[in-house]
Order: C-alpha cells, then structure tokens, then sequence
C-alpha cells in the first residue's frame, strides 16, 4: 500500500522531530517480559562543555500499548543525573531563574513531552539540571534533579560575558 505524499511527508518530519535532537542512548535495559523498557541517554550542554547529563526515562512496549489501549504516550517518569565530564566552558547560557531548555523529546503525538532546563544558582555557583514533563494540561509533579558545581574560575567565565 503506498501513502499518499503528503502523509508520508508528515510522518517522516513527526518521525524527525520526535527523536532527541542532542541524545545519545547508550542503554536499554528490559524490565519486563512485554517489551518495557527503561532506555538511558547521554545529553551533552550545548552551551556549558564539559556537562554531560544522563536522562534516564520509561518506554512502553507494544504488549503494553496493546493491553492498556493508550498507543501515543509514554510515561512522564524521567530521572536525571549531570556531572562534569572535562573542563567547563561556558558560553551564552541564560541566567534567569526560569532558565533555559538544554534538551526536548515528545512523550506523546502532540500534548506531553519531556524536558531538560538548566538554571544557574549564582549565590551558590551551581548550574542546575531539571528534568520534568511538560504538558497542555493537567501538568505533572514528577520531576527529577541534578546539579554541577563551579569550582573557583568558572564564574569568572560567566561575568566575562556581561
């Protein structure tokens, strides 16, 4: 059967923008014997070198997709770990205390994705990961944290840009 062109055009450009545009998997591990998984991607700053977060997230099987019927959503539970992985650079990063979005993935066809945001604690020279789902409505409490701190020089890094 083939599609007409303009759907198939859609679903590739869904298929493009559903994947993690910064993410690398670098695990999977099997939870169960229908095919759920729990799958960890590593997520470099783009604007902080030297940062590597590990998002750990829940992904539904088709097993699982068949028996609840809910086929276009994963769960919003994320866990997030971040740790320096080589000497920071930091470049044009926001420094408001509502941050800035390292990193984005669909969780659903149109209404939940999930989300990474940096925020920079200044008193406490810390850059601050969140990882948390985002949705139309009906928000979600579960979220996940993680912190780098900046050692002495790095701040000064940061003043230099003002």
């Amino acid at each position: 059967m083939k599609l007409p062109r303009a759907l198939s055009t859609s679903l590739l450009l869904f298929l493009f923008m559903s994947a993690p545009a910064s993410a690398e998997q670098v695990g999977e591990i099997g939870v169960d014997w229908i095919g759920n998984d729990i799958v960890i991607d590593a997520i470099a700053d783009p604007k902080v070198e030297g940062v590597t977060c590990h998002l750990s997230y829940f992904e539904r099987g088709l097993i699982d997709r068949l028996q609840k019927g809910n086929w276009f959503e994963d769960p919003s539970n994320s866990s997030i770990s971040c740790r320096q992985t080589g000497p920071i650079k930091i470049g044009d990063i926001e420094l408001d205390e509502d941050g800035e979005q390292v990193f984005k993935e669909r969780r659903s066809i149109i209404l939940k994705s999930l989300r990474v945001k940096r925020v920079f604690d200044a008193k406490n020279q810390t850059l601050i990961y969140l990882a948390h789902a985002e949705r139309v409505q009906n928000g979600s409490a579960k979220m996940s944290i993680s912190t780098v701190p900046l050692y002495p020089g790095t701040l000064e890094t940061l003043k230099a840009q003002d």
